[in-house]
């Protein structure tokens, strides 16, 4: 999407005004307490779409989302926001109206919210935002952890999750998937595959993944090499024995 500001009528700088405007002042961060598990979850599943989406996107993490631009208190800050279509970079603040909607919006349930009740807000908010695709993941709620909604014909409807099947995201081609983390419980992840076989990685499982294939590489190497080794020295003894019995 390409935003266009209108350029001033010519002549504009000699008009006269009966008051100076008044900046409507939007907020670039807010103290809000966080859990260390909502804080691993949310950098976990914006890292692994980090990864994936390359220098396509705009992957943004607790940045506010307004929507309104004459009233700052109607905002939202999504655990994570995805627009894409523009090399990512750092966005202090999202303002619907200079940027356009963002794609695909994620809420991860904290510890600290009200469940429904802060969930009714937020939801009113993200229909009014315009935002195509919207994931609410509850980690405490081990019968139905994971809800979508997809916009259609400008409304955000909830679609049927399947209990035997992956969900795509229309906005990222990929497909949700929940798992279970041996340190944080249920985690939000994502796969290339609907069979749920090539998942995404966040970068400590990243790490991890490339430290365990270099230590078995590494450790392929040491056992060539010693059985190189080995066989090396079994021909020098039979070469040695050779020339004792030629010499004999």
């Amino acid at each position: 999407m390409v935003v266009v500001t209108p350029k001033p009528a010519s002549g504009v700088s000699q008009r006269r005004y009966l008051r100076a405007p008044v900046p409507v002042h939007f907020p670039q961060s807010e103290s809000v307490p966080e859990t260390g598990r909502h804080m691993r979850l949310r950098t976990a599943l914006w890292s692994m779409l980090r990864f994936v989406l390359g220098n396509q996107a705009i992957v943004a993490s607790e940045q506010f989302l307004y929507w309104d631009p004459t009233d700052p208190k109607q905002c939202l800050a999504p655990d994570v926001l995805v627009w894409l279509g523009a090399p990512d970079h750092d966005v202090p603040t999202w303002k619907v109206w200079e940027r356009g909607a963002p794609h695909l919006a994620v809420e991860i349930v904290s510890d600290s919210d009200a469940r429904d009740r802060a969930w009714t807000r937020k939801f009113k908010g993200y229909q009014r935002s315009g935002v195509l695709e919207l994931v609410r993941f509850d980690p405490g709620e081990l019968e139905h952890p994971l809800r979508l909604w997809d916009r259609i014909e400008g409304d955000l409807v909830e679609r049927e999750v399947s209990k035997h099947e992956l969900e795509r995201s229309d906005v990222l081609g990929l497909y949700w998937l929940v798992d279970s983390s041996p340190d944080l419980g249920l985690m939000l992840r994502l796969s290339h595959d609907s069979a749920g076989g090539q998942l995404l990685l966040a970068d400590d499982e990243g790490r991890r993944a490339e430290a365990e294939a270099r230590a078995i590489a590494e450790a392929r190497i040491r056992v060539e090499a010693e059985a190189r080794a080995i066989a090396e020295a079994r021909i020098r003894e039979l070469e040695a024995e050779l020339a004792r019995a030629r010499g004999e």
